[in-house]
């Protein structure tokens, strides 16, 4: 077999960086069922290891730009958003879109539901101002 149960960062980056190599090539049609296991064992290291529970949504953002080291810029290009929007979200004022969820996730190949969750805005409070 080609591929192994991910073990090690060094493997998770190697297997990364063989996805996006494959995803990106022009002939990648011939190579779905690759795409697909890699996509799975990176999924499979990705929530053991890297999508604590304990980080909220931003954190999960920020801890991804850390590792891939990317400024806001960049990943508001990656979003498809403008940079203050990403600002607003880094700094907790705005919840994400389903846009930026969706092209940040598909970016980085995590699960959608790892950024799709409840966080809480900067000087907001769960109760309603009457």
């Amino acid at each position: 077999m080609k591929y192994k149960v991910i073990k090690t960062e060094e493997q998770y980056e190697e297997y990364c960086g063989i996805l996006e190599e494959l995803v990106y090539s022009e002939k990648n049609a011939d190579k779905q069922e690759e795409i697909e296991m890699l996509t799975l064992l990176i999924e499979d290291w990705d929530e053991r290891n890297r999508l604590s529970p304990k980080l909220d949504p931003v954190e999960i953002l920020q801890s991804l730009m850390d590792e891939h080291q990317l400024n806001q810029s960049e990943l508001a290009d990656i979003a498809e958003v403008g940079k203050s929007y990403i600002s607003e979200i880094i700094n907790h004022k705005k919840r994400m879109s389903k846009k930026v969820i969706r092209n940040v996730s598909g970016h980085f190949k995590i699960r959608q539901e790892a950024l799709n969750r409840p966080y809480e805005l900067a000087g907001k409070t769960d109760t309603p101002v009457l």
